[in-house]
């Protein structure tokens, strides 16, 4: 696919992986769109892409309102005329026991994470079809295999997953390339921003950053799998690892997942 003058849509684009693929894009000629519900962020992301030379258009949208997706896409039509693009990176991640767990919590990540996900293919897709473009969802290794503590945050990565399965298979014949991206653990600030039992956020995340992934990285293999139009886009050695594993020995897998997250800093279990 060649991207260059190709509008792209990338929700949650202020920071981590979404700010680091509207640059990736954006340097292959891309005219961009930018979401965030932080209005002084969004900013800041958008004085950046604009100094560094893009077309981009900021919306403040809330990924888990299904009005503020709808007005999304239309201003991205009223401003480019069209979506060939659609990267759904919104997201949250959240840290409890389930037993523990505020039910407003789940929620809250499920609106985000996967009915976000829903609202903004569901207003791009009419112009994506009809120029026969791209959806990307940014999932994770969590849409694969679940995680202790992670409960809600797994159930919409694997509801995610299963969304974009079907999706792909109705548009299949349309033109339209259908990508799911799973990151492994990425040095982001999404565990940092994690919800706790109550919904207050996280702070200081739980895991050494320092070995894992950039954001940058990541976003350069989304890129190169959008341009060569792939299914699935599954990273890190661990990660694929993981998938492998919990296809062939889950219930071994059982143990060795409870095993690794118990060894975080103030992991529940200790």
């Amino acid at each position: 696919m060649e991207l260059k003058n190709k509008v792209v849509v990338i929700t949650g684009a202020t920071s981590g992986i979404g700010a680091a693929c509207a640059y990736a894009f954006g340097r292959e000629g891309a005219k961009l769109a930018i979401t965030g519900r932080n209005a002084e962020k969004l900013e800041v992301e958008r004085k950046i892409l604009d100094e560094a030379g893009f077309d981009v258009l900021a919306i403040l949208a809330d990924a888990g309102s299904e009005s503020d997706n709808q007005k999304m896409a239309e201003e991205v039509l009223s401003k480019y005329g069209k979506i060939d693009v659609l990267i759904n990176n919104a997201g949250i991640s959240m840290r409890a026991l389930f037993q523990d767990l505020d039910l407003e919590v789940f929620r809250k990540v499920m609106d985000t994470n996967f009915w976000g996900t829903v609202y903004a293919t569901k207003f791009c897709l009419p112009s994506i079809m009809a120029n026969k473009g791209s959806i990307i969802g940014i999932s994770s290794i969590n849409g694969y295999r679940g995680t202790p503590a992670r409960t809600a945050y797994t159930a919409s990565k694997y509801a995610m997953n299963g969304f974009f399965e079907s999706l792909r298979t109705e548009v299949m014949h349309r033109g339209v390339h259908v990508l799911v991206a799973s990151p492994g653990f990425t040095a982001s600030n999404i565990r940092s921003n994690a919800l706790t039992a109550n919904g207050t956020t996280q702070g200081e995340s739980p895991r050494n950053e320092a070995n894992m992934m950039s954001p940058e990285d990541v976003a350069q293999a989304i890129l190169k799998a959008t341009k060569k139009r792939k299914r699935d886009l599954v990273l890190t050695t661990q990660g694929k690892l993981a998938v492998f594993l919990n296809k062939w020995i889950p219930g071994i897998m059982d143990g060795m997942v409870y095993r690794e997250m118990a060894k975080e800093p103030d992991s529940p279990f200790n």
